[in-house]
């Protein structure tokens, strides 16, 4: 038994090697797991069945700090992670058997963000940064844009985290894209919906349960879905983020409102 269980570990691995071989060749992304940082901040990549890559801090990413360096705190946050990359180099004599890159792979990202980006294109991405301003949504290898929090949803967020969170693969609308300083900025709010679609779901006369948001002047605004709110008188004791029932008192859509009294 101990016998075959080695076997199989070598054709495993055989069947790895024949694949990142073609990889390399081909030019192919793959991935591969960081399992350590040496002292020269390079870092080396397991790339499957114990086979072992590095990746040069240069080549780690596009992204430089002010003394045009890969900065350490963006390195070390690369221990354990799983990342993309490109096999550019086979090593000979080395404990190491390729060097691989993450830089080119952002490389081709940019310029393929280049050729084929444009505004009102929709695209998934990676939640990589929560902000009281914004979220920062990787969607690209190495290509993030800004997705501000009034363009989350028409209900009114006082921080992101309340709609997502790190690491979530969100769907996101191309809003504005500056080809010449590659800024992007997106928006959500046009995927949940219109007004008119969100309040068909709804009729006058009947009781919803849905979410206190800011209290103003006038009462309290109730998100009832993520892009329709609605107007409720002023209740005590409610406070913003709290479940509440509300009994729908009025339907407007010439006006686009609708006008609500907490029950619960």
């Amino acid at each position: 038994m101990e016998e075959k269980k080695k076997t199989t570990k070598k054709v495993t691995k055989d069947i790895r090697e024949k694949q990142l071989e073609k990889a390399f060749n081909e030019k192919q992304i793959i991935q591969g797991k960081v399992v350590k940082i040496d002292e020269k901040l390079n870092l080396i990549v397991d790339l499957g069945n114990n086979i072992k890559a590095i990746m040069p801090r240069d080549e780690i990413t596009l992204l430089k700090d002010e003394n045009g360096l890969v900065s350490e705190n963006y390195i070390y946050n690369r221990q354990g992670k799983i990342i993309k990359c490109k096999i550019t180099e086979k090593l000979e004599d080395s404990e190491y058997k390729y060097v691989v890159s993450k830089k080119s792979v952002e490389i081709d990202s940019r310029k393929w963000m280049q050729n084929n980006l444009k505004e009102g294109m929709v695209v998934y991405g990676r939640v990589r940064g929560l902000q009281p301003y914004g979220v920062f949504v990787e969607i690209l290898e190495g290509v993030t844009g800004l997705l501000h929090i009034e363009d989350i949803s028409v209900a009114r967020t006082r921080h992101p985290s309340e709609r997502f969170s790190m690491g979530e693969k969100i769907k996101v609308v191309i809003k504005d894209f500056d080809r010449d300083t590659g800024k992007i900025v997106l928006s959500h709010k046009e995927l949940l919906g219109t007004w008119e679609e969100n309040a068909e779901l709804f009729e006058k006369g009947t009781e919803v349960w849905g979410i206190a948001r800011e209290r103003e002047k006038n009462g309290i605004f109730v998100e009832l879905k993520p892009n329709l709110v609605g107007l409720a008188e002023h209740k005590s004791g409610v406070e913003y983020g709290q479940k509440v029932l509300v009994y729908i008192k009025k339907i407007v859509p010439e006006k686009q409102r609708i006008k609500l009294v907490i029950v619960g």
